[in-house]
């Protein structure tokens, strides 16, 4: 693949604006103590089997966690799984 999966603030928030889906893939715990807005909780542990209740193989998909280990793996998953666009952000600090 020719795209990166970690990308930038700056580049988050354009893919989220222009309709990327937005995933926090930290445990419910976690996701309950406070999340970026319009965000939809999958912890990485269910990710491949629940994905597909929220996305398609084609959307541009954008993942965070706390400290951008599990969203990496996440979105190493993902496009393993055929979701060619699905990106890491790193920690929901970096939002």
């Amino acid at each position: 693949m020719t795209d990166d999966i970690k990308i930038t603030r700056t580049r988050a928030h354009e893919m989220v604006a222009a309709g990327a889906r937005l995933f926090d893939v930290r445990t419910e715990a976690e996701f309950a103590t406070g999340a970026v807005p319009g965000a939809v909780n999958i912890p990485v542990q269910v990710i491949a089997q629940a994905i597909d209740q929220h996305a398609q193989p084609g959307d541009t998909i954008v993942l965070y966690c706390k400290s951008g280990m599990r969203s990496d793996l996440a979105a190493k998953v993902l496009r393993g799984m055929g979701f060619a666009k699905s990106y890491n952000l790193g920690g929901i600090g970096e939002w």
